[in-house]
């Protein structure tokens, strides 16, 4: 399986997900577009959150030194996004790609991240409850169907709200993967048992 995971919005919890999901299939796991935090980047964090020795982490397509919008980011260092230079690394293996920011983020002034999306890959939609996480959850699946790809699955990030889940479950029919706790830390102890708890579902998209 090929994965793409995006998420609502910034900071909902994709690098964990990516972390569980990696672990949970043993899958390999690429980020084709890095902007800041080079010294400890998601590919990072991935590589010392998972436990298992299968798992092979693959080079950005593109480092950028800036925290900010991928194309806003390379401006500043002087480069220019080219979709024609994301090339899809080569496995026999599962494939974790994760997204940067939601799927209407900006590469360049044409191109947007839910252009990176293959006919190939399996979309899950990671979502963080806040006053309007319904909306732009909503908006999110809308879009990704609208571009012709099926959403695979949906993963709920932080502290429960059964009322907000069960309506976004209803409206979308969108299956639910799991849903991941506002844990103290995430260490490889609790990524491997949320791997565990996922793996099924996963294994079923």
């Amino acid at each position: 399986m090929k994965i793409f995971i995006t998420g609502i919005s910034t900071d909902v919890g994709k690098t964990v997900t990516s972390a569980i999901v990696v672990e949970a299939l043993e899958a390999d796991y690429w980020k084709p577009v890095q902007a800041g935090d080079l010294d400890n980047s998601d590919s990072d964090k991935i590589k010392s959150k998972i436990s298992n020795s299968k798992s092979r982490i693959f080079e950005n397509s593109y480092r950028l030194n800036t925290p900010a919008s991928p194309h806003l980011a390379a401006e500043i260092d002087g480069v220019r996004i080219e979709l024609s230079e994301i090339k899809e690394p080569k496995t026999d293996n599962h494939l974790v790609i994760e997204g940067a920011g939601g799927i209407f983020v900006p590469l360049n002034e044409t191109d947007l991240i839910v252009d990176l999306i293959q006919s190939d890959y399996k979309v899950i939609v990671v979502s963080r409850h806040y006053l309007g996480s319904i909306n732009h959850t909503l908006l999110t699946i809308e879009a990704i169907k609208n571009r012709g790809f099926e959403v695979a699955g949906i993963i709920f990030s932080g502290s429960e709200n059964k009322a907000t889940e069960d309506l976004i479950l209803n409206k979308t029919a969108v299956k639910c993967i799991g849903r991941i706790d506002e844990e103290p830390y995430f260490d490889q102890n609790v990524i491997r048992e949320y791997a565990d708890l996922f793996r099924e579902n996963l294994l079923a998209i």
